[in-house]
């Protein structure tokens, strides 16, 4: 019996006009990921008044603000798996870190939420009650409050710096846009950990102006680059597009059928 073999089909180069659903959906989701900004309003209410918990201030904006913040996080981890196809021919594992860390991003954006979303538990479920203890309350209101400044810090503040200085360096590399965006991440990523760090030790506050100005230049390269996929799209002369397309999932190869000596052999070989 003579073995019949199986080519295997060969990969085909992807094409620019194929990604450009890929570009433009990627866009829209980093535009999205803006709509977080009016909880810095949003949660003054809960921030600046120590007796939240008891029932001062209005909740609908902070449930406006933790709503925004999911939808924040679902996208920002959406960004990062529509972009690994392309940016693995960059570098998998640099694509991968892209991942990674908006998936922990993510997370913590939920740990913050749920602080948040605790709160107002406590407030519309204890504080109302007979056997309320005000300062108690008053303490766990802190907390919470205390806990979503830390998952801020490191949700919105530090992954971004590992997001955008590894998006950066994809994108400078495989041409997929124009260099002076990933020119600005790989700028903005070192400036925007030195403001985290500042802010971690105290030498001032979030929200300050030095805060707002450390964090323009990631906010204007996420933005910019946001808008240019959905406008433009990759760059058709990127070199990554002369790669064999792998994402579309090529089937094994069919055995051929053994020969009767050859299973004798492997018998012979067991034995």
């Amino acid at each position: 019996m003579s073995a019949t073999t199986h080519p295997t089909p060969e990969a085909t180069p992807a094409t620019p006009d194929a990604m450009r659903g890929r570009a433009r959906l990627a866009g829209v989701l980093y535009v999205i990921t803006f709509v977080s900004i009016p909880t810095l309003w949003l949660y003054k209410p809960a921030k600046d008044h120590a007796d939240f918990v008891l029932g001062a201030g209005s909740t609908s904006g902070v449930m406006a603000g933790a709503l925004s913040e999911v939808i924040v996080g679902l996208a920002g981890t959406a960004t990062a798996v529509v972009l690994f196809p392309v940016l693995k021919r960059q570098s998998e594992s640099a694509a991968l870190g892209v991942v990674t860390a908006r998936v922990i991003e993510t997370a913590l954006i939920f740990t913050g939420v749920v602080s948040l979303l605790t709160l107002i538990t406590l407030r519309n479920d204890v504080a109302g009650t007979a056997e309320a203890d005000r300062a108690s309350l008053i303490t766990a209101g802190h907390t919470q409050i205390a806990v979503y400044n830390s998952t801020f810090l490191l949700s919105q503040a530090l992954m971004p710096v590992i997001v955008d200085a590894l998006l950066g360096y994809l994108l400078y590399r495989s041409r997929l846009v124009p260099r002076v965006l990933p020119i600005v991440a790989l700028i903005g990523a070192p400036l925007l950990l030195a403001n985290d760090l500042a802010i971690f030790f105290g030498a001032y506050d979030k929200g300050s102006a030095l805060d707002g100005l450390a964090t323009i230049p990631i906010g204007a390269f996420e933005l910019a680059f946001g808008i240019w996929l959905i406008v433009k799209g990759f760059n058709p002369r990127s070199p990554v597009f002369a790669q064999p397309d792998r994402d579309v999932g090529l089937p094994a190869p069919i055995p051929s059928p053994r020969t009767s000596g050859e299973l004798d052999k492997q018998g012979a070989d067991v034995g």
